[in-house]
């Protein structure tokens, strides 16, 4: 099991530190202090684990999972979790990042909300949902190490994060509705526009411009 000590770092490379400062520059505290929360839990779910994983990319994807919720970042038809994908994709490929490191990134994040995908793809898509489960609905928080997990809060604190992580998805996506369609966020949407509801899938099936065919015998 790691130290405390060394379970704290992010990694100290270039690539990480300015991924740092455009999270700094652009993000709230809330997003800034929630993104390495995201980043050390998932690190330290990967060693438990025993998953062999990049801690560079893994943190650079935690620091871009929600700067698609930011108005730098937010496009006015692309789902949150898109806008933050393509967002480290132009960020990776400035830095000449390979293109395989630079997919895996998209996907973790564009993929970091969509429950039951992630844990079949590569250890750092998969951890870091695993690591936004645990920081957002307190997913495995029994089998995450109590005394690491309280030091991280301690560092990196969830001052008022249950109501301002709710109210930052809606701010990021108050404007377009219509892109939580099938997610969860869809719930954000319905629980703060007045009269707002998502589309109903059987309604869509039966809204189809495709005539049934005729009955055969």
């Amino acid at each position: 099991m790691p130290t405390l000590a060394t379970s704290l770092l992010i990694p100290d490379t270039t690539l990480a530190k300015e991924a740092t400062e455009i999270l700094r520059e652009h993000a709230t505290s809330l997003i800034f202090n929630h993104s390495v929360r995201v980043y050390l839990f998932a690190a330290q779910q990967g060693r438990q684990q025993q998953l062999r994983f990049d801690p560079e990319l893994l943190y650079v994807s935690a620091a871009f999972h929600d700067l698609g919720l930011v108005k730098e970042f937010s496009s006015t038809n692309e789902r949150f979790e898109v806008d933050g994908a393509n967002a480290v994709r132009q960020f990776l490929e400035t830095h000449n990042v390979p293109e395989p490191q630079v997919q895996t990134a998209w996907e973790a994040i564009a993929l970091h909300t969509t429950p039951g995908v992630t844990q079949y793809m590569r250890s750092e898509v998969a951890l870091l949902y695993t690591g936004v489960g645990l920081d957002v609905l307190g997913e495995n928080f029994d089998h995450f190490p109590s005394e690491l997990r309280e030091e991280i809060v301690a560092r990196y604190p969830r001052e008022r994060f249950k109501e301002g992580i709710v109210q930052a998805f809606f701010g990021g996506f108050a404007h377009k509705p219509e892109t939580t369609f099938g997610t969860v966020k869809a719930d954000v949407c319905e629980r703060f526009i007045p009269g707002y509801k998502s589309p109903n899938f059987c309604d869509l099936i039966a809204a189809s411009p495709f005539p049934d065919s005729p009955t055969t015998k």
